[in-house]
């Protein structure tokens, strides 16, 4: 029987795929800390992937590690229907320290995640800020790619996507409630399920970018 040949580097190139997630956030009262918490332990969940874990305070410090990341996961509560102050700042930051420099995030992967008081709490608000910056960026948006869950008479709070968003992450955390209880443990699930999702995209990309850079230029 004739052998098939064997690619050269094949499993060298699977050995050497890496890529960074940086998670971006900001928290007023710790709930969305935990959020951002479990997208991390999501992006460690898979081989290959390191996480960068940033508030927006550390952030505009950190510009040079952002732009070497494959990717970045924003996240923010919802406050008033929009994503919190804090975060608009870091948004507007970027703008001279990234866009003016020559779109230094143009390619990356994109997603995000936000937390309120309430189950909907316009939180598809702040999903939609957040990828129409990763837009003006030149960034890929990456969906949460969970069906919408806990919508029939056997569903339930403990579903992966209990709340039924698809743009990103969605976690509700009861207004009496500090950190330690909340959010649910279901929402928490859900980031990681995130996490896990950019990691594996990011390094889908990783993987490709070389070939299709030296096919395109040939």
């Amino acid at each position: 029987m004739q052998k098939r040949p064997v690619r050269e580097n094949a499993g060298r190139g699977a050995q050497a795929a890496h890529a960074i997630v940086a998670i971006v956030y900001h928290s007023g009262y710790g709930h969305t800390a935990r959020q951002a918490e479990a997208v991390e332990a999501g992006v460690k969940q898979i081989r290959g992937a390191e996480a960068l874990l940033l508030t927006t305070n550390e952030a505009p410090l950190r510009w040079e590690d952002l732009t070497a990341a494959q990717a970045i996961v924003f996240g923010a509560p919802t406050y008033v229907g929009a994503g919190s102050a804090s975060f608009k700042a870091f948004q507007e930051a970027s703008s001279n320290a990234i866009m003016a420099q020559g779109y230094l995030w143009k390619d990356k992967i994109a997603a995000g995640f936000t937390n309120s008081g309430s189950r909907s709490g316009d939180k598809l608000s702040t999903l939609l800020q957040m990828a129409l910056f990763a837009a003006q960026h030149g960034m890929h948006w990456v969906s949460l790619d969970l069906p919408p869950a806990n919508c029939s008479s056997t569903g339930s709070d403990e579903d992966l996507n209990r709340l039924g968003f698809w743009l990103g992450a969605a976690a509700q955390s009861n207004v009496d409630q500090g950190p330690d209880l909340a959010p649910p443990e279901a929402d928490l699930a859900t980031a990681r399920h995130l996490g896990r999702r950019v990691a594996t995209v990011a390094l889908q990309f990783a993987l490709g970018r070389g070939p299709a850079i030296a096919a395109l230029s040939g």
